[in-house]
């Protein structure tokens, strides 16, 4: 996906701050996607990369690493974050906030919800975006993550 599936103004999106603008795509993180994501990162500890011994902790099999979880943000934020009209240049400006709540289990589902918490256009003609969003884990009762990301472009 090349990115955001619609565009707003900075006034729409201004007038949209306390709500929620969008929610993801279900995205499964298998074993395959862990294991890639352990031979790019390093990251091999044996709660992602070892189903078996996994299955003998509290966790009862393999989890995602939190990192592969977050990295997931972009993908689920293009399907689901308004982009700005307009917008010469995004940046991801990084995060305030955020929080790793549950593990997400090898094979589980995750999507984002994006809720616009602050926009503002400044005087550089710059304008940012800080989004609460929230990993769900498809059946679970709590998340796999919250943060506070924040979005800035350039008009």
């Amino acid at each position: 996906m090349e990115g955001p599936l619609r565009f707003e103004t900075p006034a729409e999106l201004a007038a949209r701050v306390g709500t929620e603008v969008g929610v993801s795509d279900w995205i499964t993180i298998d074993q395959a996607s862990i294991d890639a994501f352990a031979a790019l990162t390093g990251d091999r500890y044996y709660i992602h990369v070892d189903p078996e011994r996994a299955a003998q902790t509290m966790l009862g099999g393999s989890v995602a690493h939190g990192f592969l979880t977050l990295s997931q943000l972009s993908r689920m934020a293009y399907q689901a974050a308004p982009g700005v009209a307009g917008t010469k240049t995004g940046l991801n400006y990084g995060f305030d906030r955020l929080r790793f709540i549950a593990p997400v289990p090898a094979g589980a589902r995750v999507r984002g919800r994006f809720t616009l918490r602050n926009f503002e256009v400044r005087p550089d003609n710059r304008w940012q975006a800080m989004y609460e969003v929230t990993v769900e884990i498809e059946g679970a009762s709590k998340p796999a993550l919250v943060a506070h990301w924040l979005h800035a472009g350039f008009l």
